[in-house]
């Protein structure tokens, strides 16, 4: 399969050979040999609600806008009620303002927070937490041939990771087909621009599957209940408390994807087995 074949489909790509997402950098090998490396740039990006700062996160830098944006919806700081007026980026102050028509709780709920102990991480994890009351997410089905079709395309998509590892994927995909594929350093990021995309285009998720390098823990499985997604899939592993949100919610949760080998251990209602009776083998 040729790499024309393998970008086709997506709206957004990986972008290995994206200007300043990496370096060069020389050292020894095992043998004491001068090898030269392409490793992650990592920057900081401040983003603001309005006029209050609210996290300093650690990005390759590309798509800021969607990063603020999905991080401020998926933190639950943004709702129907709040209307983004303006997403503005500053290159040069690394800093990214998303301004709402009217001011939203959680700017004065921050700013209390920070006065009394330092730290709004507890405020925040609380408000995602509370944001999941009577969440339940809508029907939808799940061939197992979408699912090694999937599998089979995204990792051998060109990206970051295989050009120079330390780095997290996420995909937004829908039935067989990847259609935006964001990498970024934390995990969290990737999901993030996923959901800023998402916002900025109107799309819903109700249809879609998640695909994430990264592990299946509560605030993933969090991020992609709030973003309406009913389907999330990971060749990495499960923690309990992810698991038992996935069952609340009603969320289909997917781990240790290696080519057609899968556990799922919440909502396998939705999986519909439309392939033989085959292990196949580990990618």
């Amino acid at each position: 399969m040729t790499k024309k074949d393998l970008l086709q489909g997506y709206m957004i790509a990986p972008n290995p050979d994206g200007v300043n997402l990496t370096k060069t950098v020389e050292g020894l090998d095992h043998f004491g040999n001068t090898v030269v490396s392409q490793v992650i740039e990592e920057k900081p990006l401040t983003i603001y609600l309005n006029s209050q700062e609210i996290v300093t996160a650690m990005t390759i830098g590309d798509y800021p806008e969607y990063l603020a944006l999905g991080f401020l919806r998926n933190q639950g700081m943004l709702d129907g009620l709040n209307t983004v007026s303006s997403v503005d980026y500053d290159e040069d102050l690394s800093v990214v303002v998303v301004r709402t028509k009217t001011e939203t709780s959680f700017e004065d709920k921050l700013k209390k927070k920070t006065r009394t102990s330092g730290c709004a991480v507890g405020t925040v994890f609380g408000d995602m937490m509370e944001g999941l009351e009577g969440l339940k997410l809508p029907a939808s089905s799940l061939r197992i041939s979408w699912l090694y079709d999937l599998s089979n395309k995204i990792n051998q998509t060109p990206s970051l990771y295989l050009a120079a590892g330390a780095i997290h994927g996420t995909v937004l995909c829908e039935q067989n087909q990847a259609l935006v594929y964001m990498e970024d350093v934390g995990r969290h990021n990737a999901v993030d621009k996923i959901a800023g995309w998402m916002a900025s285009n109107d799309v819903s998720g109700s249809d879609k599957i998640l695909y994430t390098t990264g592990r299946l823990t509560s605030e993933m499985v969090i991020k992609t209940a709030q973003m309406g997604i009913p389907i999330l899939v990971s060749r990495s592993g499960f923690t309990a408390w992810g698991v038992e949100i996935a069952h609340k919610v009603g969320l289909t949760l997917i781990g240790r994807m290696r080519g057609q080998r899968f556990t799922c251990l919440a909502g396998s209602n939705r999986l519909i087995w439309d392939v033989g009776d085959e292990n196949g083998d580990d990618e």
